[in-house]
């Protein structure tokens, strides 16, 4: 009866599970589990050290125990991803697990391969196929016949957005597949938090008439933060201050865009930040401009604030946006443009002219309720502990 109570969760860096999986573990928690977590603690590309401290802490605190595993990003990085195999393949020897919920694609094929090889059951969450409508050939080319393999190999294959479970159904060869809507987001939480809007966009330098629009996601090829930057060059429009949060590989690249540009007093890198919510309240619209996503929860917790979105048309995005007006093509300046331009004369205009946009919003969100998330993750958790 010991082994039932273990379980191991899995992503190639530790943030994943920290951002996306707390209500997991807390969920398997009350279950009567003992929840360890396996990653590579050492990657700080997009979260710093601190923060890894903090999540060890916690997962020990709730009786886990950590596992530096070398899981590498780069799929081409053939001799640490032999060694992670290794790594992984003789902590499941040595721990017994009842079974691992594993994430993100590289660290999941490697995971799913040890999990065969020692017997062990298998959840996998796939925050989002490399392989979509539109994706470039060689991700079908690759990701594709690799995740169609492995299916055979898990046990239980959770998607989070509407094409994905479609194609896993019809194409993949899980045990079961479900479609359960992402991390969830705490729509109460959110609405009821409270924050003084003049005192926060003081703090970050924006004035009470100032047109303040944000974006969330790591700096990297796939968030896309340069497309928004390229756009308001274009429009000059000095009323408005465009921050983006997050950390990443491209930072250097968006400050010498943002300076080439002459932007430098208008478009501010925010770093890693811990009030992205309270930042949604304040802010007159949220951009999210990526050309990959899952099921983005930045873009759910914008929703929750009640701030009017204007992102990208690609899978994920749409599950929760629908009105084209505010949806523009991820590659094209243009049509950026075209989307934020008319919203961008006055903040009453502005107000007036999304209102209807951000009510639909909201009522389309709640179908993605952290309580909704949290009662078919038990219903799935108590599937796997029963299928003996």
């Amino acid at each position: 009866m010991e082994n039932m109570n273990k379980v191991l969760m899995v992503a190639t860096v530790a943030s994943t599970i920290a951002q996306f999986n707390m209500n997991n573990i807390s969920i398997l928690n009350h279950m009567g589990c003992q929840v360890d977590v396996a990653a590579d603690f050492k990657d700080q590309l997009v979260w710093p050290e601190q923060k890894s401290h903090e999540f060890r802490r916690e997962i020990k605190k709730r009786g886990g125990k950590n596992f530096q595993i070398d899981f590498s990003r780069n799929p081409s990085d053939i001799k640490l991803h032999i060694k992670a195999l290794k790594q992984i393949t003789a902590l499941l020897r040595k721990e017994n697990y009842e079974f691992i919920h594993t994430h993100i694609p590289v660290a999941s094929v490697l995971t799913r391969i040890a999990g065969h090889y020692t017997d062990t059951k298998i959840i996998y969450t796939a925050h989002g196929f490399h392989f979509y409508h539109g994706a470039p050939w060689r991700n079908w080319l690759i990701f594709y016949p690799v995740e169609k393999m492995l299916s055979r190999w898990t046990d239980l294959m959770i998607t989070i957005n509407r094409e994905d479970y479609r194609r896993a159904r019809r194409n993949f060869h899980a045990r079961k597949t479900v479609y359960i809507p992402g991390a969830g987001v705490d729509i109460k939480k959110i609405q009821n938090s409270l924050v003084c809007v003049k005192e926060k966009r003081k703090e970050l330098g924006a004035a009470p008439a100032d047109i303040m629009i944000l974006s969330v996601g790591e700096l990297s090829r796939r968030k896309n933060h340069e497309i928004v930057i390229k756009a308001l060059s274009q429009i000059q429009n000095p009323d408005i201050q465009y921050f983006i949060v997050g950390e990443g590989e491209l930072e250097k690249d968006l400050k010498e865009l943002i300076s080439d540009l002459g932007l430098e007093r208008q478009v501010h890198l925010a770093g890693f930040r811990t009030d992205v919510a309270e930042l949604c309240k304040v802010s007159d619209i949220f951009v999210f401009p990526s050309r990959q996503e899952g099921l983005p929860v930045a873009l759910m917790e914008a929703v929750a604030s009640e701030t009017p979105v204007v992102c990208s048309h690609i899978r994920g995005n749409t599950d929760l946006i629908t009105d084209r007006r505010f949806l523009f093509h991820e590659k094209k300046v243009d049509d950026v443009i075209r989307c934020l331009e008319p919203l961008l004369t006055d903040r009453k205009q502005l107000k007036f002219m999304t209102a209807r946009s951000v009510k639909n919003n909201l009522e389309t969100l709640k179908r993605y309720d952290i309580s909704v998330v949290e009662k078919r993750m038990k219903q799935q958790y108590g599937w796997i502990f029963g299928d003996n």
